[in-house]
């Protein structure tokens, strides 16, 4: 089983065959488990191991906050927190508060002995799963599958996003100007007058603007106003 793997890779590219396994476990998804049973901790890291997945295991919150703070970063892939509720010093309803400051990781929180209570408080503040100790093999690939798919889903929306921002932010202030009136339904003419500007020069910025935003109609131009906020 792999340990603490924030602190044993960064986002280069696999040069071993070492670094290409891990890699490749990364892109399957990695599973950071975090509990202060070290018994827990082997069973279920070793359960996730095997099952093809990378696996980062911490024995208390403090410690995992601290590697997070660092904001290593490990081979591109899909992951999910999988942390028991009942711990010293920051248990897993107070990680699933701070987390939700700090990270969009997929939680999955266990316990053996959680109260109704506990339960509705953690779905309520964005848990994804709650599972229950001992857990069943099947069950937990099942609810670590679906946090895995959920993380992919975010991430393929961070990165659109963060396209998008770069997109928007290449554009001058002029340009911004113009695509903002043309996705607001305003024509030509209109802007020019509005701006002070030539016929001739609003055609330009136009067109400057929609090659580098990337878009070809004024519909996709809406679209995109409406995700990034010209």
């Amino acid at each position: 089983m792999i340990s603490n793997l924030k602190t044993q890779a960064s986002s280069r590219r696999p040069i071993t065959v070492d670094d290409e396994r891990l890699a490749a476990r990364c892109a399957m998804g990695l599973v950071v488990l975090i509990d202060d049973d070290p018994q827990i901790l082997a069973a279920l890291g070793d359960l996730l191991y095997l099952k093809g997945y990378a696996v980062e295991h911490f024995s208390s919150a403090l410690d995992y906050l601290q590697v997070l703070t660092f904001n290593r970063s490990l081979y591109p892939g899909p992951s999910c927190l999988l942390c028991d509720v009942r711990m010293p010093e920051v248990d897993g309803l107070e990680l699933q508060r701070r987390l939700a400051e700090l990270d969009n990781i997929p939680l999955l929180l266990m316990s053996g002995d959680s109260g109704t209570q506990e339960v509705i408080t953690a779905f309520r503040a964005g848990a994804f799963n709650f599972l229950i100790k001992p857990i069943e093999a099947d069950l937990l690939f099942e609810a670590v599958a679906q946090a895995l798919l959920v993380s992919a889903e975010r991430q393929q929306i961070d990165v659109r996003q963060t396209d998008l921002a770069r997109r928007i932010a290449s554009l001058s202030e002029r340009e911004r100007e113009v695509a903002r009136f043309v996705a607001g339904g305003r024509i030509n003419q209109d802007i020019a007058d509005e701006l002070g500007i030539a016929l001739r020069t609003v055609k330009l910025h136009r067109q400057r603007a929609l090659e580098k935003l990337g878009v070809n109609t004024v519909a996709d131009l809406v679209r995109l106003a409406d995700l990034g906020g010209l």
